[in-house]
């Protein structure tokens, strides 16, 4: 099978192709024809820098991938040849992932994919689907009308967490850039916010009366994060998917603190079947109307790596970017 692989850390340019066996199948495995894959953060970093998972980086990047199952292992019973399937599978800590014809995935780590959607738009959702459920429904704990804020409403994780969150009843404001008003406009959000105009003081003061957001997630994080703490009222709630460094206002504020890292079943293979099972619910929202996912206007196939690795980097997607094999 063709692959597109890397051999040392670098810039985009860093992808070769090369001809690679294909992988076999095993227990409780499932081998995939790959039809679409998508650029996380994640990805670019993985390809340019040194990580806590570069140790055994895999040749083969990328853990979104959407596609057909070609052979199924022993043990394997939810799944049939033939069957269109979605997760986040690979690409890291030793484990291949879908620039390539073929990817061997773990089966737990798979649902079906979205009924409604096209390969290219399921390949779009899984890591950033269940970053945005594992921060709003498991640390969060979202509840009915709970006033909600989420920062990056045009972000990968971003546009699906307002989504969720409105599907939770949640009332949603959400922040974004001047370029990102009329995409963001779409996503469903009760509130928005043009960080160009509005600072913290005067969004809490508009949308909570002064008292501040019940819980808020930060998908951008660095200096960001201290608006969030900022935003949150006393005794609130705060999730975020980046490292941080200052969290005095943590305590003076007596938060509830929360990070999301999505990654932990991947790579310590820690309770792997709640990605397959937080997939099909979202498979079930998607289809059902209540999310749908935002992908970039620019098309690249798998081998096109390195100009979609250019895109995400450049700052100018809007969504995600997404590949096609």
């Amino acid at each position: 099978m063709k692959a597109m692989v890397i051999k040392s850390l670098g810039n985009s340019d860093v992808f070769q192709q090369v001809e690679r066996e294909k992988p076999q199948v095993k227990a409780g495995h499932l081998v995939i024809a790959v039809k679409a894959t998508s650029v996380n953060p994640l990805d670019t970093m993985l390809r340019s820098t040194e990580t806590p998972w570069s140790a055994n980086l895999p040749e083969i990047l990328h853990g979104d991938v959407a596609g057909i199952v070609a052979e199924v292992g022993d043990g394997v019973t939810n799944f049939k040849v033939g069957d269109e399937v979605y997760g986040c599978a690979g690409g890291i800590a030793g484990t291949d992932g879908a620039l390539a014809e073929y990817m061997l995935v773990d089966a737990d780590l798979m649902a079906l994919k979205p009924s409604s959607l096209s390969m290219r738009e399921a390949a779009a959702l899984p890591l950033v689907s269940i970053t945005a459920w594992e921060a709003l429904v498991d640390k969060l704990k979202v509840q009915p009308g709970e006033n909600v804020l989420i920062h990056g409403a045009t972000g990968g994780v971003g546009h699906i967490a307002i989504q969720l969150a409105k599907h939770l009843g949640a009332t949603v404001t959400a922040t974004t850039l001047p370029r990102s008003l009329e995409t963001a406009a779409t996503l469903g959000a009760d509130n928005l916010v043009n960080v160009a105009e509005q600072d913290v003081q005067s969004y809490v003061s508009q949308y909570t009366g002064g008292n501040g957001f019940d819980a808020v997630f930060d998908t951008i994080a660095g200096e960001n994060i201290q608006r969030s703490f900022e935003a949150a009222r006393f005794n609130g709630s705060v999730a975020t998917t980046l490292p941080i460094n200052d969290v005095l206002q943590v305590a003076l504020k007596s938060l509830s603190f929360h990070s999301v890292l999505m990654l932990i079943p991947l790579v310590h293979g820690l309770n792997r079947r709640s990605h397959g099972e937080i997939l099909t619910q979202v498979a079930e929202l998607v289809d059902n109307g209540a999310i749908k996912p935002l992908v970039d206007d620019s098309h690249h196939s798998i081998w096109e790596v390195s100009a979609a690795h250019q895109r995400l980097e450049s700052g100018q997607a809007v969504g995600k970017v997404v590949l096609t094999a």
